[in-house]
């Protein structure tokens, strides 16, 4: 038996997506994968035999997310997993303010996740069973000067995680954090970055938080000390580092 009967992967056309698609889909789930790219969405379904059902969102627009969970469920059968991992990081200049860009980010990295975990986590409450599974990342522990927008999306949805949890742990649901550091995916190409892992060593690392009793951690388990170390960095220093 697969440790998940069904599951749905938001953001699963490439990366970390797509190969938790396959991995999920390899153990016998099935899996609603969605994403915007209909052309890979289809490809990674044929690719994956009848264990995958490609449903084409834009994860922006929001009140397409509640109907949608409630067609996937009526499909399925049930969800006793949704990992959101749907997310973007536009290239940020040094003294560059964008809002356009910082909209996008908070669109799609942290209000998508909302409008797909609200629907998700009151059909979970509601059978006291299930599993929410957000990908943030180690950029949301700190605000660094890098991408102001990118780092603030991430501690939303962090902290928007954290309030699930708080809120579903005694009502049988299970909320999981996964901070991954730099993946090797198109968001990222072209970076040179510490500690960078292949998206299906990310996927790994995802599935295993989603399976076991741990609901918070990095990806790989490295990056745990060393962002301990980057937090507890008094912010007058902080400030005049260049990380």
């Amino acid at each position: 038996m697969p440790a998940f009967e069904t599951a749905i992967v938001v953001g699963a056309s490439s990366g970390i997506g797509e190969a938790l698609v396959k991995k999920l889909a390899a153990e016998g789930t099935k899996v609603a994968a969605i994403a915007r790219r209909e052309s890979e969405l289809r490809a990674l379904a044929q690719s994956c035999g009848d264990r995958v059902f490609p449903f084409v969102h834009d994860v922006r627009n929001f009140s397409e997310a509640p109907v949608l969970f409630d067609r996937i469920c009526a499909e399925l059968g049930s969800v006793d997993l949704l990992v959101y991992n749907a997310g973007v990081m536009p290239r940020v200049e040094e003294s560059e303010y964008n809002f356009e860009k910082n909209r996008q980010m908070v669109e799609i990295n942290l209000l998508g996740a909302m409008a797909w975990m609200d629907p998700a986590a009151a059909y979970m409450e509601a059978r006291r069973a299930g599993t929410l599974c957000g990908i943030s990342s180690v950029a949301g522990d700190r605000g660094r000067r890098g991408n102001p927008g990118y780092h603030a999306s991430k501690a939303g949805l962090t902290t928007y995680l954290e309030s699930l949890r708080n809120r579903l742990t005694h009502r049988g649901v299970r909320v999981v954090t996964v901070k991954p550091g730099p993946v090797k995916t198109a968001m990222t190409d072209g970076l040179k970055m510490p500690l960078m892992i292949s998206a299906e060593e990310c996927a790994d690392g995802v599935l295993s938080f989603a399976k076991s009793s741990t609901t918070e951690g990095y990806v790989p388990a490295a990056w745990g000390p060393i962002m301990f170390a980057i937090r507890s960095i008094p912010s007058v220093l902080f400030r005049r580092t260049s990380i």
